[in-house]
Protein backbone atom coordinates (compact mmCIF):
# COMPACT_ATOMS: atom_id res chain seq x y z
CA UNK A 1 0.00 0.00 0.00
CA UNK A 2 1.48 3.33 -1.01
CA UNK A 3 2.01 5.83 1.83
CA UNK A 4 0.35 9.21 2.18
CA UNK A 5 3.24 11.55 1.23
CA UNK A 6 1.54 14.68 2.60
CA UNK A 7 1.03 13.15 6.03
CA UNK A 8 4.66 11.95 6.03
CA UNK A 9 5.97 15.37 4.98
CA UNK A 10 3.99 17.24 7.64
CA UNK A 11 5.24 14.85 10.32
CA UNK A 12 8.77 15.67 9.18
CA UNK A 13 8.09 19.41 9.37
CA UNK A 14 8.09 19.92 5.59
CA UNK A 15 5.57 22.52 4.32
CA UNK A 16 2.85 21.36 1.95
CA UNK A 17 1.08 23.93 -0.25
CA UNK A 18 -2.10 23.02 -2.13
CA UNK A 19 -5.44 24.47 -3.09
CA UNK A 20 -9.20 24.12 -2.71
CA UNK A 21 -11.61 22.65 -5.26
CA UNK A 22 -15.04 24.29 -5.14
CA UNK A 23 -16.49 23.78 -8.62
CA UNK A 24 -17.30 20.09 -8.34
CA UNK A 25 -15.47 19.47 -11.62
CA UNK A 26 -13.79 16.13 -12.24
CA UNK A 27 -12.03 17.59 -15.28
CA UNK A 28 -10.59 20.52 -13.31
CA UNK A 29 -9.45 18.13 -10.58
CA UNK A 30 -7.73 15.91 -13.12
CA UNK A 31 -5.77 18.80 -14.60
CA UNK A 32 -4.86 20.43 -11.27
CA UNK A 33 -3.64 17.11 -9.87
CA UNK A 34 -0.92 17.21 -12.52
CA UNK A 35 0.39 20.69 -11.72
CA UNK A 36 2.78 19.47 -9.02
CA UNK A 37 0.68 20.56 -6.04
CA UNK A 38 0.99 17.78 -3.42
CA UNK A 39 -2.63 17.90 -2.26
CA UNK A 40 -6.06 19.13 -3.34
CA UNK A 41 -9.05 19.52 -1.03
CA UNK A 42 -12.50 18.81 -2.43
CA UNK A 43 -14.72 21.25 -0.56
CA UNK A 44 -18.06 19.66 0.28
CA UNK A 45 -18.99 22.13 3.03
CA UNK A 46 -19.69 25.29 1.08
CA UNK A 47 -20.30 23.90 -2.41
CA UNK A 48 -22.77 21.85 -4.43
CA UNK A 49 -20.36 18.90 -4.73
CA UNK A 50 -22.12 15.62 -3.88
CA UNK A 51 -20.54 12.33 -2.86
CA UNK A 52 -20.75 10.74 -6.31
CA UNK A 53 -18.93 13.65 -7.94
CA UNK A 54 -16.44 13.79 -5.08
CA UNK A 55 -15.67 10.07 -5.47
CA UNK A 56 -14.75 10.61 -9.13
CA UNK A 57 -12.63 13.64 -8.16
CA UNK A 58 -10.77 11.64 -5.49
CA UNK A 59 -9.93 9.01 -8.09
CA UNK A 60 -8.79 11.53 -10.69
CA UNK A 61 -6.53 13.20 -8.13
CA UNK A 62 -5.08 9.98 -6.72
CA UNK A 63 -4.41 8.51 -10.17
CA UNK A 64 -2.17 11.51 -10.88
CA UNK A 65 -0.10 10.88 -7.76
CA UNK A 66 -1.62 13.80 -5.85
CA UNK A 67 -3.33 13.43 -2.45
CA UNK A 68 -7.12 13.92 -2.44
CA UNK A 69 -8.59 15.41 0.73
CA UNK A 70 -12.24 16.10 1.53
CA UNK A 71 -13.61 18.91 3.60
CA UNK A 72 -16.78 17.42 5.02
CA UNK A 73 -19.88 19.42 5.89
CA UNK A 74 -19.31 18.74 9.58
CA UNK A 75 -17.30 16.24 11.59
CA UNK A 76 -20.03 13.59 11.73
CA UNK A 77 -19.11 9.92 11.69
CA UNK A 78 -21.31 9.10 8.68
CA UNK A 79 -19.93 11.92 6.54
CA UNK A 80 -16.33 11.05 7.36
CA UNK A 81 -16.95 7.36 6.66
CA UNK A 82 -18.53 8.18 3.32
CA UNK A 83 -15.67 10.27 1.92
CA UNK A 84 -13.00 7.86 3.15
CA UNK A 85 -14.81 4.83 1.70
CA UNK A 86 -15.09 6.74 -1.59
CA UNK A 87 -11.34 7.27 -1.76
CA UNK A 88 -10.34 10.43 0.09
CA UNK A 89 -6.89 10.06 1.63
CA UNK A 90 -7.67 12.50 4.40
CA UNK A 91 -10.36 14.73 5.82
CA UNK A 92 -10.69 18.37 6.83
CA UNK A 93 -13.32 18.85 9.54
CA UNK A 94 -14.69 22.40 9.96
CA UNK A 95 -15.48 24.37 13.11
CA UNK A 96 -14.02 21.94 15.66
CA UNK A 97 -14.66 23.48 19.05
CA UNK A 98 -13.18 21.21 21.71
CA UNK A 99 -11.15 18.04 22.48
CA UNK A 100 -14.21 15.80 22.62
CA UNK A 101 -15.21 16.76 19.10
CA UNK A 102 -11.66 16.24 17.86
CA UNK A 103 -11.52 12.83 19.52
CA UNK A 104 -14.78 11.77 17.86
CA UNK A 105 -13.48 12.88 14.47
CA UNK A 106 -10.24 10.93 14.84
CA UNK A 107 -12.14 7.81 15.90
CA UNK A 108 -14.32 8.05 12.79
CA UNK A 109 -11.19 7.84 10.60
CA UNK A 110 -9.82 4.68 12.24
CA UNK A 111 -10.88 1.06 12.35
CA UNK A 112 -11.32 -0.86 15.62
CA UNK A 113 -9.70 -1.15 18.06
CA UNK A 114 -8.28 2.37 17.56
CA UNK A 115 -11.50 3.87 16.24
CA UNK A 116 -15.09 3.33 15.23
CA UNK A 117 -14.92 3.29 11.43
CA UNK A 118 -16.89 0.42 9.91
CA UNK A 119 -15.38 -1.94 7.34
CA UNK A 120 -16.56 -1.62 3.75
CA UNK A 121 -16.06 0.12 0.44
CA UNK A 122 -13.62 -0.44 -2.39
CA UNK A 123 -12.55 2.87 -3.89
CA UNK A 124 -10.37 3.61 -0.87
CA UNK A 125 -8.05 0.66 -1.57
CA UNK A 126 -8.00 1.47 -5.29
CA UNK A 127 -6.76 5.01 -4.65
CA UNK A 128 -3.98 3.69 -2.42
CA UNK A 129 -2.96 1.05 -4.98
CA UNK A 130 -3.62 -1.67 -2.44
CA UNK A 131 -5.72 -4.73 -1.82
CA UNK A 132 -8.69 -4.28 0.48
CA UNK A 133 -6.94 -6.45 3.07
CA UNK A 134 -3.82 -4.30 3.08
CA UNK A 135 -5.90 -1.13 3.20
CA UNK A 136 -7.76 -2.28 6.31
CA UNK A 137 -4.44 -3.11 7.98
CA UNK A 138 -2.65 0.14 7.18
CA UNK A 139 -5.22 2.89 6.59
CA UNK A 140 -5.20 4.06 10.21
CA UNK A 141 -1.60 5.18 9.77
CA UNK A 142 -2.07 6.88 6.39
CA UNK A 143 -5.31 8.89 6.65
CA UNK A 144 -4.55 12.59 7.16
CA UNK A 145 -6.73 14.17 9.85
CA UNK A 146 -7.02 17.96 9.72
CA UNK A 147 -9.29 19.88 12.07
CA UNK A 148 -10.27 23.50 11.59
CA UNK A 149 -10.10 26.19 14.26
CA UNK A 150 -12.55 28.83 13.10
CA UNK A 151 -13.92 30.39 16.29
CA UNK A 152 -12.23 32.30 19.08
CA UNK A 153 -13.90 30.03 21.67
CA UNK A 154 -11.98 27.09 20.19
CA UNK A 155 -8.72 28.99 20.61
CA UNK A 156 -9.22 29.02 24.38
CA UNK A 157 -8.87 25.22 24.52
CA UNK A 158 -6.52 24.86 21.55
CA UNK A 159 -3.74 23.03 23.40
CA UNK A 160 -6.13 20.39 24.75
CA UNK A 161 -7.75 19.93 21.34
CA UNK A 162 -4.48 19.70 19.40
CA UNK A 163 -3.12 17.19 21.91
CA UNK A 164 -5.75 14.61 20.92
CA UNK A 165 -3.85 11.62 19.47
CA UNK A 166 -4.44 11.21 15.76
CA UNK A 167 -4.85 14.89 14.89
CA UNK A 168 -2.24 15.66 12.24
CA UNK A 169 -2.86 19.34 11.53
CA UNK A 170 -4.99 22.34 12.32
CA UNK A 171 -6.27 24.58 9.55
CA UNK A 172 -7.61 28.10 9.97
CA UNK A 173 -10.37 29.63 7.92
CA UNK A 174 -9.52 33.33 8.38
CA UNK A 175 -12.99 34.58 7.42
CA UNK A 176 -14.85 32.55 10.05
CA UNK A 177 -12.23 33.28 12.67
CA UNK A 178 -12.50 37.01 11.96
CA UNK A 179 -16.31 36.81 12.16
CA UNK A 180 -16.07 35.28 15.62
CA UNK A 181 -13.87 38.20 16.71
CA UNK A 182 -16.37 40.91 15.73
CA UNK A 183 -17.29 43.52 18.30
CA UNK A 184 -20.74 43.68 19.97
CA UNK A 185 -21.83 46.12 17.27
CA UNK A 186 -20.72 43.77 14.49
CA UNK A 187 -17.58 45.73 13.70
CA UNK A 188 -14.68 43.82 12.19
CA UNK A 189 -11.73 42.99 14.44
CA UNK A 190 -8.52 44.95 14.10
CA UNK A 191 -5.72 43.45 12.06
CA UNK A 192 -3.68 43.27 15.25
CA UNK A 193 -6.33 41.21 17.05
CA UNK A 194 -6.72 38.80 14.15
CA UNK A 195 -2.96 38.35 13.79
CA UNK A 196 -2.45 37.80 17.51
CA UNK A 197 -5.19 35.15 17.47
CA UNK A 198 -3.56 33.42 14.51
CA UNK A 199 -0.27 33.44 16.39
CA UNK A 200 -1.93 31.80 19.39
CA UNK A 201 -3.22 29.02 17.15
CA UNK A 202 0.11 28.46 15.43
CA UNK A 203 2.02 28.41 18.70
CA UNK A 204 -0.44 26.00 20.31
CA UNK A 205 -0.05 23.64 17.35
CA UNK A 206 3.73 23.86 17.64
CA UNK A 207 3.57 23.02 21.33
CA UNK A 208 1.55 19.92 20.53
CA UNK A 209 3.85 19.02 17.62
CA UNK A 210 1.24 19.11 14.89
CA UNK A 211 1.23 21.13 11.68
CA UNK A 212 -0.62 24.43 11.44
CA UNK A 213 -2.12 25.85 8.29
CA UNK A 214 -4.40 28.47 6.85
CA UNK A 215 -5.95 29.77 3.66
CA UNK A 216 -4.24 32.61 1.78
CA UNK A 217 -4.85 34.39 -1.51
CA UNK A 218 -1.45 34.99 -3.07
CA UNK A 219 1.96 33.40 -3.49
CA UNK A 220 3.47 36.26 -1.50
CA UNK A 221 1.13 35.64 1.44
CA UNK A 222 1.87 31.93 1.30
CA UNK A 223 5.61 32.54 1.47
CA UNK A 224 5.18 34.96 4.36
CA UNK A 225 3.06 32.49 6.33
CA UNK A 226 5.52 29.66 5.69
CA UNK A 227 8.31 31.85 7.06
CA UNK A 228 6.21 32.41 10.19
CA UNK A 229 6.01 28.66 10.73
CA UNK A 230 2.73 27.64 9.10
CA UNK A 231 3.11 24.37 7.18
CA UNK A 232 -0.22 23.32 5.62
CA UNK A 233 -1.16 26.23 3.37
CA UNK A 234 -3.95 26.55 0.80
CA UNK A 235 -3.58 29.18 -1.91
CA UNK A 236 -6.87 30.32 -3.43
CA UNK A 237 -9.14 27.78 -5.15
CA UNK A 238 -9.60 26.64 -8.72
CA UNK A 239 -12.52 29.10 -8.97
CA UNK A 240 -10.37 31.99 -7.72
CA UNK A 241 -7.56 31.11 -10.12
CA UNK A 242 -9.99 31.06 -13.04
CA UNK A 243 -11.73 34.31 -12.14
CA UNK A 244 -8.53 36.20 -11.38
CA UNK A 245 -7.05 35.29 -14.74
CA UNK A 246 -10.21 36.18 -16.65
CA UNK A 247 -10.76 39.46 -14.82
CA UNK A 248 -7.16 40.50 -15.44
CA UNK A 249 -7.71 40.03 -19.18
CA UNK A 250 -11.04 41.90 -19.13
CA UNK A 251 -9.56 44.83 -17.23
CA UNK A 252 -6.55 44.98 -19.54
CA UNK A 253 -8.97 45.75 -22.37
CA UNK A 254 -11.24 47.95 -20.26
CA UNK A 255 -14.18 45.56 -20.37
CA UNK A 256 -16.48 45.99 -17.39
CA UNK A 257 -17.95 43.11 -15.42
CA UNK A 258 -21.59 42.91 -14.36
CA UNK A 259 -22.42 44.59 -11.02
CA UNK A 260 -20.59 42.91 -8.17
CA UNK A 261 -16.88 42.22 -7.90
CA UNK A 262 -16.62 38.67 -9.22
CA UNK A 263 -12.86 38.72 -8.62
CA UNK A 264 -13.54 38.42 -4.87
CA UNK A 265 -15.18 35.00 -5.10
Amino acid sequence: MKPNPVKKALREGKPQVGTWLSLGSVVAARFLARTGLPWLTVDMEHTHTDIQTAAMMFGAIADAGCVPLARVVTGRHDLIKSVLDCGAMGIVAPMVMDPNEARSIVEATMYPPRGTRSVGGGLHALNYGASAEDYYKQADDEILVVIQTEHVAAVECADETYAVPGVDAVFVGPNDLAASLRGPDGSSPSKQLLESTLTRIREAAARQKIASGLHVFSIEDAKRRLEEGWQFVAVNSELKFMLTGAVDVARAFEHKALPGDVAKY
